[in-house]
């Protein structure tokens, strides 16, 4: 399986946000993200990159806007 782990980068930090989603989907709005046995996470932002090699999904925020978690816009 491939699963992906999801950073969200902030001021330069990566903050890991989610281990080993198996789901995401982006929106107009930002992005959904979800694994097999949580709650999905909304997170308004944008994907930066994507590393298939390392597993690995980089977004970066939307301004002014914070994450919600449980919610699917």
């Amino acid at each position: 399986m491939c699963q992906a782990n999801v950073y969200l980068l902030r001021d330069g930090q990566k903050e890991e946000i989610m281990r080993e989603a198996t789901f995401l989907e982006v929106t107009d709005k930002g992005v959904r993200v979800a694994t097999f046995f949580e709650e999905p996470r909304f997170v308004p932002a944008k994907v930066a990159t994507v590393d298939f090699l390392k597993h690995t999904v980089t977004l970066v925020p939307y301004e002014g806007r914070e994450e919600t978690h449980g919610r699917t816009e």
